[in-house]
Order: C-alpha cells, then structure tokens, then sequence
C-alpha cells in the first residue's frame, strides 16, 4: 500500500499534503484540532509526531488557526510545544500580528513572552500597533508600547497608529485613551500623511474636540 501510495498519488495531493492542507493525514488533525480550541487534542497530535507549524493551504498554521479563533489555551499548548509567533500566512498574518490587530490580548501576551518580531508588519507595512489603534484596542495598544514597538512606524499608506486613531476611528472615550497613550509613548503628533496632513488637521476637520486638545497639548500643529 505504501508503495501504491508513493507511486499514484497526483501532483496536488502531494502538494495539499506537503503543505498540511486537508489532504495530510499527518497535519489536518492537529489544525483541526487548533481551529476548535481542543487542546487535549492538540498534545495528542503532537505526541504523535505531528509538526508543531503544519501549515493548510492558505499558509496558516495551527497556531494562528488557534489565534483566530481566540483560543487561548489551545494557543498556549501549541507555544510551549515551540509553535512559531511569527510565522506568515499567504496574507502575510503571524499569530503576534493577528493576536495584536484583533485585540486577543492573552494569546498576544503568550507571543510577546515567546519570540514575537516587534518589527515585523503584514500586509499593509504596518506593526501590529497600527491596526490596534484604529480598532480601539486599549489594553492591546498599551501592551505593545510597553513591549517596545516603534510608535512612530508609517505603513505603506503613509499613516502612523496615532493618524489611523484619529482618521479611522469614531472619536469616542477609547481612541482619546489611545491618542494619549501613543503621545505619551513618543509619538510624533507632527508626522503628516502622503498629502501632508497631520493628525490634529484631520481631528479638527472631522470635529474631534477633544483629540484635537490631545494633540495640541502633546505639540501638534
């Protein structure tokens, strides 16, 4: 039979199968395992032999399969079993990155504590700081000044995590919180976008009052 399976499998099972699509006998348990938070299954998998970054057909691991979803302990067993934080699927998500964009604030803790690439950025040359602070993600937002990303980083739109807080967001209590936490982390309330706008120009144009104080308090112009 293993000769028979060597020999007569087509060119995209095998392909399916080297990339821990649904077609690897030896990597759809464990990431279906991951996509249902089944921890207990996640251990028996890997027990077995099973690679820890089995990946399916968009790139995904089991990790990030688990970050997705939230699961936090599934996640956890996956990372003490050495699961990689930073590994990108064909859109370019890393577990760290898609635990900080989404606000998954425990399992963006678990990837900080194991390895997380505080320079890397998806697809859209931004840190998982960028998105975090449009999204309202307070606590998300302070963890990752506190672990060290550059505050001040400009994604291929041109825009910072502080202009994204204002001209992405609604102006409510939390992007005010966010604003005065990214100025009070060092960022530079004068970065303009590509047309030359700065934050406190757009805060004003879109009747953000008390964003706009915020940015003049912290030197904007």
């Amino acid at each position: 039979m293993k000769w028979l399976a060597r020999h007569f499998l087509t060119p995209a099972l095998m392909a399916a199968g080297m990339a821990g699509g649904p077609a690897a006998a030896d990597g759809g348990g464990l990431l279906r395992a991951a996509a249902n938070g089944d921890a207990a299954a996640i251990r028996a998998e890997i027990a077995a032999g099973t690679p820890v970054d089995t990946r399916n057909t968009k790139g995904e691991t089991a990790l990030l399969l688990a970050t997705h979803a939230n699961h936090v302990e599934a996640a956890r067993t996956l990372i003490e079993a050495g699961a990689d934080v930073n590994a990108k699927d064909g859109i370019q998500d890393s577990p760290y990155l898609y635990a900080g964009a989404r606000g998954h604030l425990e399992i963006l803790r678990l990837t900080l504590e194991n390895g997380a690439d505080l320079k890397s950025t998806n697809r859209y040359g931004g840190t998982a700081l960028i998105p975090a602070s449009e999204r309202g993600h307070v606590e998300t937002v302070a963890t990752l000044i506190a672990a060290g990303v550059d505050v001040n980083h400009v994604n291929n739109l041109g825009w910072t995590a502080l202009m994204e807080a204002v001209i992405l967001a609604d102006g409510g209590a939390r992007h005010q919180q966010i604003v005065r936490l990214l100025l009070d982390g060092g960022a530079d309330p004068n970065i303009p976008d590509f047309d030359g706008v700065t934050p406190l120009q757009h805060a004003t144009r879109l009747g953000f009052a008390e964003i706009a104080g915020l940015l003049k308090a912290g030197g904007g112009r």
